[in-house]
């Protein structure tokens, strides 16, 4: 009998699966990663290297080959060399939420950049979210005032909505964005900074945002000189934390500059690993990540709450066929163009109605106003077609009716579209006054 039960107990142990390897040992740097042997952790795990004179890095796993991990450190890995001890710090990728964030500036692994002490955050999400099944959305079916004459009046955007702002450098999308987040109705505004010049962190919140401003908003700051995996781990917490009060029934408003930066985040992080370049040297792994966060907004489970997102988006040298730039606009419910001749003529902001659109405006506004709306574009789309002709004389008027109304109404529709950065217009205001330029 007890050599029967020894019998059963060996084969038991064959069959047993071995306990994952809680650390393992650093053999090679390569380029932006480090690769590590004799240690087990799936994609997504924070891992410790550990000097040989105690020094310590942190780093996340990106990838693996066979038996070899590869990590991709969250700081400088100075300090570090072959046969350091690596270890497991935790199997996925969790962060703490709570209410105590509204107020609060944070970095991509939720510490405080504010000064302050690290907030009380009783919840536990995890850092990719949850996705919600398409069937269990609500429809977006009202309108969100945004204090931007211009977008409210001809771009009517609803709760829920996902917008781009589309532009080159320097024509003024952190501008616009600061507008929108001091004057667009929402209970709780998250903004991400992501792969921006550190510089502008400070700037946005004490200039855009404003003591009252970022008493209801959380931010999530990563910028340019930090590790691609920290930016990306920003961009996810920005995501997630919007989720959390999206799901506590509120109206969120979350803002994402840029979309392009976190594009270059996931290009660095892929050919370090080694995956192939396609379009522009973006690898594939970036064309699956974007409408995955893009799809990560809008209105909640059967209406309970909604996260309007809004994403800038870089045209590089202003190339409006830019890969990120058309995924973005295959992605979003819509887009803000910037101009950057009307930003030379000093026209704030530079918003261009010939490449702007939203696609949900329809469902927003009663028959009447869409179609004061299109007038009002087309008419702008009418003269700006034109406009070499009537500058130069060569338009005899009487030609074309709606060019002659196009002129006539010119400089009013230049003033109604211009808007100073400090000043909100309201969606009714803005409607009347459309109703009376163009009736």
């Amino acid at each position: 009998m007890l050599d029967l039960a020894q019998e059963v107990e060996r084969s038991m142990a064959k069959l047993r699966v071995p306990a994952p390897l809680r650390s393992g040992t650093l053999v090679r740097l390569v380029g932006l990663t480090l690769e590590t042997r004799g240690i087990m952790a799936p994609l997504g795990a924070c891992c410790e290297v550990l000097g040989q004179d105690g020094h310590r890095v942190e780093a996340e796993v990106v990838g693996f080959n066979d038996k070899t991990l590869y990590l991709m450190p969250f700081s400088d890995p100075v300090g570090v060399g072959p046969g350091d001890t690596v270890r497991v710090i935790t199997n996925s990728a969790q962060i703490q939420v709570g209410d105590a964030l509204l107020g609060r500036v944070i970095d991509g692994r939720g510490q405080p950049l504010d000064g302050k002490p690290m907030p009380d955050l009783p919840d536990q999400v995890n850092l990719l979210g949850h996705a919600l099944n398409p069937m269990e959305r609500g429809p977006i079916d009202s309108v969100l005032d945004v204090g931007v004459k211009a977008i409210n009046s001809c771009l009517t955007i609803g709760r829920g909505q996902r917008i781009g702002l589309i532009a080159g450098s320097g024509v003024g999308k952190s501008v616009l964005l600061g507008m929108l987040t001091r004057f667009t109705q929402a209970d709780v505004v998250v903004i991400g900074l992501i792969g921006e010049r550190g510089r502008e962190v400070q700037a946005f919140i004490s200039e855009s945002l404003g003591a009252e401003g970022l008493a209801k908003s959380v931010v999530i700051a990563a910028p340019a000189n930090v590790s691609p995996v920290l930016r990306l781990k920003a961009t996810h917490m920005t995501h997630v934390i919007a989720e959390y009060f999206r799901d506590q029934g509120k109206n969120v408003l979350m803002l994402c500059d840029s979309l392009t930066r976190v594009a270059h985040a996931q290009r660095e992080i892929g050919l370090a690993i080694g995956e192939p370049p396609t379009a522009k040297g973006y690898p594939p792994s970036v064309f699956a990540l974007l409408p995955n966060l893009i799809e990560r907004g809008g209105v909640g489970r059967h209406g309970f709450g909604a996260i309007t997102s809004i994403y800038t988006v870089l045209a590089e040298g202003d190339d409006a066929s830019d890969p990120i730039v058309d995924i973005a606009r295959a992605s979003l419910d819509g887009q803000v163009m910037l101009s950057r001749r009307l930003a030379d003529q000093a026209h704030y902001p530079a918003i261009d109605l010939n490449g702007s659109i939203s696609r949900v405006m329809q469902n927003l506004v009663n028959p009447d106003e869409l179609r004061l709306a299109n007038k009002f574009r087309r008419l702008w789309s009418v003269y700006e077609q034109n406009a070499d002709l009537v500058q130069v004389g060569a338009y005899e008027k009487g030609s074309n009716p709606e060019l002659d109304e196009a002129i006539r109404l010119r400089e009013p529709m230049v003033n109604f579209l211009r808007q100073d950065m400090h000043l909100a217009e309201t969606y009714k205001l803005s409607r009347m006054q459309l109703n009376h330029m163009l009736t």
